[in-house]
């Protein structure tokens, strides 16, 4: 504001000998936003003419320009609207009411003040002021935005003051370097005149009350902070008053801005003093502790500090143009001893963290218990590094594998405590995000970081703001935004939060290596929403690096299953059924399907499942060729049947080649164990036959076949006398509990095989039947049982079983 109204000054009131003492930013109430200014004005002529003035700039946007002016005396009426509450509404009522809505309260407040002091002091017409409060409608000009735009008492125009000694000498001077001053002294009053408005037009005038202010003003009041404020805008504005060519010469310019520049440096010392001590008298505060926030596992909040700061963020603005050095002497004493309090905070923070994490809170010695106000643990971090996890369910510490779990039943899985520890992690994370993003504004807000900045080139940021340098050396150390300047700062603040991440993340993965499936689910989504806000910010690249220490810990995690796999040895006595890790991938499969359940990062889980499962094909097949208790068969049957049923179940998308593949391998074996076991019960049969099937793949008739010797009629006859059907069922019978041994109880693939096995009996019976009518036409052999029986037999037998 103070820019536009030295530029409406210069090009619009100084040419028509007004001076702009009032301003405000407005637009009409109940229609499209247009900006426009409203200015009071007065004529440096008399009599003084008071106006009105609409000012906006023009179509092209390049200057303004005038629109309306009124005349002072032709307003009837100000209606603020509401004394009481801050509303930036207002009318003016001249022939016709004109109704607005200012930018801000304070500038409709400081608009209607100047109003009513310019209708005090020129008419006699009192105009009426409704809806206004008392505390405007004073003759002492308050410290403001308006006082300094309209100068000090209008009274002391119509004062006459003897010259001093000094300004007579001036004028001498003056009269001496203007040759018409004796001869023409109509004009040379008129130059006089002319110059000596740069003081006359208060522009370089600063009024007793904002020396006052800048001298010794309140600075811990928000009253004396908005004095101060006010105070140190007006002293700016005097001093980039652009002089004309020789006012500088003037003594009492010279004078005035020696004043401005001592009232400069003595504030800003008093206001680099008090921060000063505003920021170490919190970095040393010990009542911050989590001793009350033990329960709930939160941060304290530093809100109430970042709105107490907030209020001095234009006097950072006004000494970061002043007075740089003692600006960025600030930002780095800032830097340093909120680092203290943070850094304290933070590790307390996580020492809570661990304890809840690792379960202690249950140890009845309370060997790692929190003692005393601050909350120091009193085990050693040594002592966190070699815990074991206990519990009444003797829970599982350090190594998650699958084989684990394929030995557990689902309530020694603990499901509780990792999903107590997935909501432990989870609070951690979502107390740090608020935090870290609240910093982060209030920096931004606080040292006014909104505009292109330069550092020196360090990776180690010592807490320091950019300074000025020449254009060489600013154009090669320039950062890209001032987004850096506040990641810099952000990282010295909390150096620690990194380091205590990873430390959390190191002892979960000790607890329990499956965790890095939570916290993997976790950061990623954490990471994802900090980018959304700003990929650039502190927040989203230290979770980001922390999230590649978490998937490498989830890498690690799938290694040492498919490791643990490999290394997996059979008992030579004992039968195989499923084998543990088998069970263990289904375990993990549905408890990673509960985790990574609308999950940003499911690519990772797929790209393991794959690794996963292939180790699990490849070692299923390696178990079944050094198994010698249980047939290779079997240990493929069974192993893949539950392969497939799991996949089939909870139909993993990118496994689907994989669950056909298990499917193929299941009925393949299935098929070779059937028919290599019932190749025992009728063992001769099999092999007749086999040797007849030779000898026509040989080349020999199938009608001649009855004439070789050993497979003539009479072979025939004596082999199929050795089956009847009593031995038949025998040796069905012995082949049930055979089967029943080599099968394991949990698949559940007994009656499935005992049925397979009676639909391939029937197969070779008929295969039979019809070898016999192809090789012994006419010969009227047949065997000693039906295929009915066959059906009876293995009905029986399963039954009876």
């Amino acid at each position: 504001m103070t820019a536009i109204k030295h530029a409406l000054q210069r090009d619009i009131f100084t040419p028509n000998d007004e001076r702009l003492l009032g301003i405000v930013n407005v637009c009409k109430a109940g229609k499209k936003k247009k900006n426009c200014f409203l200015c009071a004005t007065v004529t440096t002529e008399r009599p003084v003419q008071v106006k009105v003035v609409k000012v906006k700039k023009s179509d092209k946007g390049d200057f303004y320009k005038r629109q309306l002016t009124w005349e002072l005396r032709d307003l009837t009426e100000v209606d603020a609207k509401d004394a009481s509450k801050e509303n930036p509404e207002f009318d003016l009522h001249f022939e016709k009411v004109y109704r607005w809505v200012a930018s801000s309260t304070a500038e409709k407040n400081s608009f209607i003040s100047c109003i009513w002091k310019l209708n005090q002091r020129y008419l006699r017409k009192k105009v009426e002021f409704v809806n206004v409060s008392s505390q405007l409608l004073e003759e002492s000009v308050p410290s403001g935005e308006s006082q300094s735009v309209a100068g000090g008492d209008e009274d002391a125009l119509d004062e006459y003051q003897e010259l001093s000694t000094r300004e007579e000498q001036d004028i001498e001077s003056m009269m001496v370097t203007c040759e018409y001053a004796i001869s023409n002294a109509e004009a040379f009053a008129e130059k006089l005149f002319k110059e000596l408005q740069v003081l006359d037009g208060n522009y370089m005038d600063l009024s007793k009350g904002h020396i006052r202010a800048l001298q010794e003003g309140d600075l811990t009041s928000p009253k004396g902070i908005e004095a101060c404020i006010n105070a140190s805008e007006a002293l700016l504005q005097c001093m980039n008053v652009a002089l004309r060519p020789g006012h500088e010469k003037l003594m009492a310019v010279n004078q005035q801005q020696l004043l401005f520049a001592e009232l400069r440096d003595t504030f800003a010392r008093r206001l680099t003093n008090h921060l000063n001590n505003v920021f170490v008298h919190q970095g040393h505060d010990q009542s911050s502790t989590l001793s009350q926030h033990t329960a709930e596992l939160t941060l304290p909040k530093h809100s109430p500090l970042h709105r107490d700061l907030l209020r001095y963020a234009k006097l950072m603005e006004w000494l970061k143009n002043t007075h740089r050095e003692k600006y960025e002497g600030l930002s780095r004493t800032y830097v340093e001893y909120m680092s203290k309090l943070y850094e304290r905070e933070i590790k307390e923070f996580f020492e809570v963290a661990k304890i809840k994490m690792a379960g202690t809170s249950k140890d009845p010695k309370g060997k790692f218990g929190l003692h005393g106000s601050s909350g120091k643990l009193t085990g050693s971090t040594s002592s966190l590094n070699k815990l074991t996890v206990q519990g009444s369910n003797s829970r599982r510490s350090q190594s998650s594998s699958l084989l684990d779990m394929g030995n557990m039943s689902a309530s020694d899985l603990d499901v509780a405590d990792r999903t107590k520890f997935d909501k432990i992690f989870e609070q951690v994370l979502s107390e740090l995000e608020p935090l870290c993003l609240a910093e982060q504004d209030f920096i931004s807000k606080f040292f006014k970081l909104q505009q292109h900045l330069t550092v020196p080139e360090t990776e180690d940021f010592d807490g320091s703001l950019p300074s000025k340098k020449p254009p060489q050396a600013e154009h090669k150390h320039s950062l890209s935004s001032e987004k850096d300047i506040v990641r810099l700062m952000m990282n010295k603040i909390f150096q620690s939060i990194e380091t205590e991440l990873n430390s959390l993340i190191a002892l979960g993965d000790k607890i329990d290596s499956f965790h890095s499936l939570y916290m993997l689910v976790k950061m990623s989504h954490h990471v994802w929403t900090a980018e959304n806000v700003d990929p650039a910010s502190y927040l989203s690249t230290t979770l980001g690096n922390v999230l590649v220490t978490v998937k490498r810990n989830f890498d690690k995690c799938i290694s040492n299953q498919i490791r643990q796999m490999e290394e997996f040895k059979i008992s030579k006595k004992s039968k195989v059924g499923i084998l543990p890790f088998v069970t263990g991938f289904e375990e993990f499969a549905e408890l990673a399907e509960t985790i990574f359940r609308n999950a940003e990062r499911r690519g990772d889980l797929d790209k393991a499942y794959v690794k996963l499962i292939r180790a699990v094909f490849m070692n299923v097949e390696k178990v079944a060729n050094e198994s010698q208790k249980t047939p290779r068969d079997v240990v493929m049957m069974e192993n893949f049947h539950h392969i497939f049923s799991t996949l089939s179940r909870l139909k993993i998308s990118c496994l689907d080649a994989e669950r056909r593949e298990a499917k193929h391998k299941y009925t393949d074996h299935l098929q070779s164990y059937v028919i290599n076991s019932l190749g025992q019960p009728l063992e001769k049969l099999n092999h007749f036959f086999e040797g007849v099937e030779a000898r026509v793949a040989q080349g020999v008739r199938e009608e001649e076949v009855s004439y070789q010797l050993a497979f003539n009629k009479q072979e025939l006859r004596k082999v199929i006398k050795e089956y009847p059907g009593k031995e038949v069922k025998k040796g069905l019978d012995n082949l049930y509990k055979k089967v029943d041994k080599h099968l394991c109880e949990e698949e559940s693939l007994l009656q499935v095989v005992w049925h397979s096995m009676q639909d391939e009996f029937i197969r070779q019976y008929k295969h039979f039947e019809d070898l016999i009518g192809r090789c012994y036409p006419g010969s009227g052999i047949t065997m000693e049982f039906t295929i009915q029986d066959m059906l009876e037999y293995f009905s029986s037998i399963a039954q009876s079983h």
